[in-house]
């Protein structure tokens, strides 16, 4: 995993480790205010493959995203016995699944965010992958995603950052045009997938009730006052889901 851009909260005799998996056009630093509230648990978070500080590896594979999560998990099984909890954002949290739906046992549980799941269900305004340029994608991406006046915000450099992830976003959108990479029905591990309480909120209903014919693995948690950036405006929620996560893991052990 040479170049894989990682930053590690360390504390004495943690209760608990979180890995979490940011999405498209994210970084692993964004997940920084969700571990001031975990102040008795290790706290990992990486740049996924193409993004930021991991670009020297290059546009990964859904395949390589899942292995590099699956070997930083190896990695933190070795360093002590506290349980993992794994917090996938957006596209993180396919990642997530991808990893747990390949091994058993990988983890006592995870939290999954408003994951997109086009193969149970598609959202009707989701977007197809651009056909522009890297850059341009991730321009389009970010003001459809946050809106055109947060990008008009964003200094010269900032806006240069995001093009750069450009080339990983197309990757991780590609993905979610392909056929499902995973079954949902071959989880065993506690997941709760939380989303938030906004105009999407009737489709994540919708999506939870098709998930629940599939698998009982998974429940569905809505977040009030959260949009899609619940990392950053409500820390403290996806913080105590990861809690919940791992005190239900505990009780069933």
């Amino acid at each position: 995993m040479t170049g894989l851009a990682q930053w590690a909260q360390r504390v004495a005799a943690p209760r608990a480790t979180l890995v979490t998996v940011h999405g498209g056009l994210d970084r692993g630093r964004s997940f920084v205010r969700v571990a001031r509230r975990l102040p008795d648990w290790d706290v990992v978070t990486y740049d996924r493959r193409g993004y930021q500080a991991s670009r020297s590896l290059g546009v990964g594979r859904f395949e390589d995203h899942v292995d590099d999560l699956r070997r930083i998990i190896g990695r933190e099984r070795e360093r002590h016995d506290a349980p993992i909890i794994v917090l996938g954002h957006s596209f993180g949290g396919v990642v997530a699944l991808g990893a747990l739906a390949a091994t058993s046992d990988l983890v006592a549980g995870a939290v999954l965010y408003e994951a997109p799941l086009p193969w149970i269900l598609r959202r009707e305004d989701r977007r197809t992958v651009p056909v522009t340029a890297g850059d341009r994608a991730a321009e389009e991406f970010f003001k459809h995603v946050v809106s055109p006046a947060a990008w008009e915000r964003l200094s010269d450099a900032e806006r240069l950052s995001r093009q750069l992830d450009g080339p990983a976003l197309l990757g991780d959108l590609r993905v979610l045009e392909e056929p499902a990479p995973f079954d949902v029905a071959a989880l065993d591990e506690d997941v709760i997938y939380a989303y938030g309480h906004w105009e999407r909120t009737p489709y994540y209903r919708e999506l939870g009730a098709r998930v629940a014919e599939l698998t009982d693995a998974v429940r569905f948690v809505e977040v009030d006052d959260a949009r899609h950036d619940a990392h950053l405006r409500r820390p403290d929620a996806l913080a105590a889901l990861a809690r919940q996560v791992l005190e239900d893991a505990c009780a069933s052990a």
